[in-house]
């Protein structure tokens, strides 16, 4: 009797037919989708109609004026240059979903750890390389969809309060911003991805070393990706989510064969 030999790109696909499956099957995908879309809504309608007010501090009487975005697109990114101004125009923007990535990431690898999957999955399917590139694309692919959710909002956000949407880039280097993103997205997905398998069940611990990674890179962001990207950034972004996902991929391929599944 011969038994036909599974090829690797037989293995990949049936495991990210699995992945994908369940990631777009799961309740927390969807709730994390809808947060996207509506946060950047919430936060240009709600800046708009604070724009102008005044609070004070009951200890020091020290007054703070409100002041509202000048145009949609400083909700997505600034545009290079532009400095890096730590307030709350520069933070509420969407390289946050970068962190919410890491969220996902971790739930979603720390369940097959604690629901005892992956070691009957690894019992049937030796392969962890397998594992870890299904984990990475479909992190990968996840996170890029969150980011066009948020950019999808914002456009409806700015719809709703008025907002201009002139920010002096044309829509063609908007799009390379976004896209960019979305390339960018890997690097932390495979940061992601890493902290997860050498966490496993303990979820928090995924959390935190992706969290903590990700703040070191956040800074990093706004000037790979600005509002005025060139296809030049995408092409950078690429190579750097491709050699992320080679370099920590190996690394997280060679903790699960020295570590315990279980």
């Amino acid at each position: 009797m011969n038994f036909e030999k599974s090829s690797f790109g037989g293995r990949l696909g049936r495991m990210l037919n699995v992945d994908f499956r369940r990631m777009f099957r799961s309740p927390l995908f969807w709730i994390m989708m809808g947060i996207c879309f509506v946060a950047p809504v919430l936060i240009l309608v709600m800046t708009t109609m604070m724009d102008g007010s005044v609070s004070v501090d009951p200890q020091t009487g020290v007054e703070t004026v409100m002041e509202a975005f000048d145009n949609v697109w400083q909700a997505v990114e600034s545009v290079s240059g532009s400095g890096m101004a730590m307030n709350m125009m520069a933070m509420c923007n969407i390289n946050l979903l970068f962190f919410a990535a890491a969220v996902l990431v971790s739930l979603f690898v720390s369940e097959d750890f604690k629901s005892g999957y992956a070691k009957n999955l690894f019992t049937v399917r030796p392969k962890k390389a397998d594992y870890v590139i299904s984990k990475l694309l479909v992190g990968w692919i996840s996170g890029a969809l969150m980011l066009l959710a948020y950019f999808v909002g914002a456009m409806f956000g700015g719809v709703l309060s008025g907002l201009s949407f002139d920010a002096g880039v044309t829509m063609g280097e908007i799009v390379m911003c976004l896209v960019s993103k979305m390339l960018l997205m890997g690097v932390f997905v495979a940061i992601d991805t890493l902290a997860s398998v050498i966490g496993k069940q303990k979820t928090w611990m995924s959390m935190v070393g992706s969290l903590a990674v990700g703040m070191l890179l956040f800074m990093m962001i706004p000037s790979v990706t600005p509002l005025d990207s060139t296809p030049m950034n995408a092409v950078l972004c690429l190579v750097a989510g491709i050699a992320a996902g080679g370099g920590l991929g190996a690394v997280s391929c060679a903790v699960l064969k020295k570590t315990s599944v279980v």
